[in-house]
């Protein structure tokens, strides 16, 4: 920002310093400033931007006004740059109040206010005894001084000088013309002597001023009066002190006081302004931050530094109202009483003064708030990027946990603990969403209330709804595929639970009764009925699941629906062999009858014996042979009968084989999973190098998070399982083995007791580095949760496979 960089409501800030009338104008009538004031403004006060005082010409829209303007500094190598730069080089120091204090405080010279008739300013020069002795720089300063108040324009009619030497000798007169002669600084209209009042003196004065007036020739009028009263008709008597017999109240130390103050706050003004502007433009060139941090930091450094200025100012605002309060005092005191017109000039100085301070405060605000708004509305961009990046990392985390996320379950039961997973997981992401809402939202405000478009946020807003878009879309998906696995395992669930229940209906019919019509007929219509149960059952086979629930199937789960479709059939086509004996077991059997022809020696035989007879029955061949057929034939049925019970006994020792291998390779990869649960988590605990990363709610806590699993491991381990496979052959007898070591399988009871306090413990240190790590090196698709859930499942998995 070059030059005075305050562009306030379309404008550059500039100052104006206006010095004269009683009307408020610090001009006086030709519009001049006074010297002094002037040459106050323009002394260097240091580093920063020059200071140059501009004259307007007449012509202008704004006659003599005086225009302080803040302007860039011109090196000694440039051109000259116009009117201002070169006021700055003629211009010398100028003499102030505070540099002459002393030579002031002795009062040869006084400047009280009066105007003669045309406006000329009047010096009075009292008697002082030792003016004589008066050094020629005292003098030289003192009236340099008095004549630089007046404006320009009253200073430009030339000085009236009142001479009071009525108690002096000649010489003294003598010598006090002769000094204004030859140094007068000013314009002079004329000068007034009041000679000595001794007879001796009058006289000397008289004849030695005819004499010698060549000497201290002025080229303006030098006028001997003798008295006071004569010079009153020169002079009104309202513009003379009393010391002369005029009516203006004048006290020299109020005079140098209010001099001193007007020409301290003058110079106040000054270097205020310039303090304003070379903070203005460290405002303008700071380069904004880049990170939420420093911008916040850097916003509050600019409005420290702010409050800091504006107290100043306010101090300074003070400070010239003051002074305006002390000018007003004579008027306050006494309402009767005027001010004259160096005091009125004096009042409309501060009232410029503190105007230019007013309105380089009022301008300094507009730019404050310009800044304040640039600041505030980089602090909002950096803000944004810092969530920006950090809903992105938390998005990175979330969206690879959710593609690292199995969404097909081994179980029914595993596959419900993944969506409650999954459930604990959207809530976490509802969280994220929310945040990314509220991003995007804020992103878009950022864009509308920014004049300037910001490609960088609008595509930050598109990033982040497409990557929301996504996660919504992806916890979907994920969900959908959970709920259609626990559909696939409900119906696997179902064809087992009906397979079981086959098997088990097949194994408590007694086969004894169904060796007689009525009980074959009751088995039938048993077997049937069950048969009627598997309607909708009969629809379903492997093409149809493999088809309807491909999203979903893994290779492990579709081996899984082989299985149990293998399992199916295998009921079925046992159900279909016992279906067909007992149809022929509940079949009537009329008994065969076999025409026999009569021989001759049956006709011909002698009557039977009276003890036959008696009987009331003939036993003949024809009898006999019946009987033998009847025999033949109950032997055919029954050896038909025992054919049939041995295909179903073939029948259960095939499914009962396959049970008990199930059986057996589950308890070996039940056992190798606790070894791995006791391994990978459970001694890792214990690990020096794991310390660091296991939380403080877990330590010293194993017993409670793993419970009595050691003790379960190593009596499934060294007992259990080495005495389920001595029943590989004896399937039928393995219910034994339960029996014998029901009381070492009380031991899960503990395990039971302790899983609540497990689940908690776990719930609660689940998101911990800890587990993850181990999860990582052990390459588990599962959380430390679900491998801690197989004992209660195993104990529950036991019946199941005993049926």
């Amino acid at each position: 920002m070059s030059g005075w960089g305050f562009l306030a409501a379309g404008r550059t800030m500039s100052t104006s310093v206006l010095v004269g009338s009683e009307n408020g104008s610090v001009l006086d009538d030709e519009g001049q400033m006074s010297s002094t004031l002037r040459q106050l403004l323009l002394r260097d006060t240091g580093k920063g931007a020059n200071w140059a005082l501009k004259e307007s010409s007449k012509d202008t829209s704004t006659p003599g006004e005086l225009q302080l303007l803040l302007t860039e500094p011109v090196s000694p190598g440039e051109p000259e740059n116009g009117y201002a730069y070169e006021i700055m080089q003629k211009e010398t120091s100028p003499v102030c109040a505070a540099d002459i204090m002393t030579e002031l405080k002795k009062k040869f010279a006084l400047l009280p206010g009066g105007r003669g008739q045309d406006g000329s300013p009047i010096i009075i020069f009292p008697e002082y005894p030792l003016f004589g002795e008066l050094s020629d720089q005292e003098f030289h300063n003192v009236l340099t001084y008095v004549t630089s108040i007046p404006s320009l324009s009253a200073a430009g009619v030339g000085f009236i000088l009142v001479i009071d030497r009525r108690q002096d000798r000649w010489a003294c007169v003598k010598g006090t013309l002769l000094r204004i002669s030859s140094g007068f600084p000013g314009n002079l209209r004329l000068v007034l002597v009041l000679r000595p009042h001794t007879l001796l003196q009058r006289t000397l004065s008289d004849i030695f001023f005819k004499l010698n007036g060549d000497d201290f020739r002025m080229k303006v009028p030098v006028i001997m009066l003798s008295s006071v009263a004569e010079l009153h008709s020169y002079i009104e008597r309202s513009q003379l002190t009393q010391e002369l017999g005029g009516t203006q109240q004048y006290c020299h130390d109020t005079w140098i006081s209010h001099r001193t103050d007007i020409e301290g706050f003058a110079v106040l003004v000054k270097r205020m302004t310039q303090r304003l502007q070379v903070f203005g433009r460290e405002l303008a060139e700071t380069e904004l931050p880049n990170t939420a941090l420093a911008a916040s930091n850097l916003f509050n450094t600019h409005s420290s530094k702010k409050d800091s200025m504006k107290e100043e100012l306010a101090d300074a605002l003070g400070q010239g109202r003051k002074i305006l309060g002390n000018i007003r005092e004579p008027v306050r005191r006494d309402p009767d009483s005027t001010l004259n017109p160096d005091q009125l000039e004096n009042l409309a100085t501060v009232h410029r003064l503190l105007s230019q301070l007013n309105e380089s405060s009022v301008a300094f605000d507009e730019f404050w708030l310009q800044h304040q708004n640039k600041l505030e509305l980089s602090l909002q961009l950096c803000q944004f990027e810092h969530n920006f990046q950090q809903v992105s990392a938390e998005m990175k985390v979330v969206t690879n946990r959710l593609a690292a996320f199995s969404h097909v379950g081994i179980s029914q039961a595993h596959t419900e603990h993944l969506l409650k997973e999954l459930t604990d997981q959207e809530d976490i992401s509802s969280d994220l969403l929310n945040r990314m809402t509220t991003l995007i939202t804020e992103g878009q405000h950022f864009l509308d209330s920014s004049e300037d478009s910001d490609d960088n946020v609008r595509m930050k807003c598109a990033d982040l709804q497409n990557t929301r878009e996504k996660l919504v879309e992806m916890l979907k998906s994920k969900r959908g595929l959970l709920l259609q696995a626990i559909e696939l395992h409900q119906k696997l669930q179902i064809v087992c639970k009906w397979c079981d229940d086959g098997i088990y209906m097949l194994a408590s019919q007694q086969l004894d009764k169904c060796q007689s019509q009525e009980g074959a007929e009751s088995a039938l219509q048993e077997l049937e009925g069950y048969m009627e149960t598997a309607n909708e059952l009969q629809q379903w086979d492997v093409c149809m699941f493999c088809r309807e629930y491909e999203s979903v199937l893994t290779k492990e789960l579709k081996e899984q629906v082989e299985r149990v479709f293998e399992k199916r059939t295998l009921l079925q086509e046992m159900i279909e062999k016992r279906r067909v004996s007992l149809k022929k077991l509940a079949a009537k059997q009329p008994r065969p009858v076999q025409p026999v022809a009569p021989t001759p020696e049956a006709i011909k035989s002698p009557p039977s014996s009276p003890a036959l007879r008696h009987c009331g029955k003939t036993y003949t061949s024809t009898d006999s042979q019946s009987e033998y057929n009847e025999a033949s034939s109950e032997q055919n049925n029954g050896g038909s009968h025992t054919a049939s019970v041995s295909d179903e006994e073939e029948n259960l020792a095939v499914l009962r084989r396959h049970v008990m291998n199930e059986l057996l390779e589950t308890e070996r990869a039940y056992v190798e999973e606790l070894l791995c649960v006791l391994q990978g988590y459970a001694a890792e605990m214990d690990n020096p190098a794991m310390a660091s990363i296991i939380p403080a709610a877990l330590q010293n806590k194993k017993s409670v998070l793993f419970g009595n699993m050691q003790e379960i491991y190593f009596f499934h381990k060294t007992i259990f399982l080495r005495e389920l496979e001595t029943y590989t052959d004896h399937p039928e007898l393995v219910g034994r083995c339960f029996l014998e070591r029901m009381g070492d399988l009380q031991i899960y009871e503990k395990y039971c007791h302790n899983k609540p306090r497990s689940e908690s413990l776990w719930r609660q240190c689940s998101d911990c580095a800890f587990f993850q790590e181990c999860q990582k090196k052990l390459e588990h698709k599962l959380g430390l949760d679900s491998y801690l859930l197989k004992p209660v499942q195993r104990i529950t998995k036991y019946q199941l496979l005993l049926k």
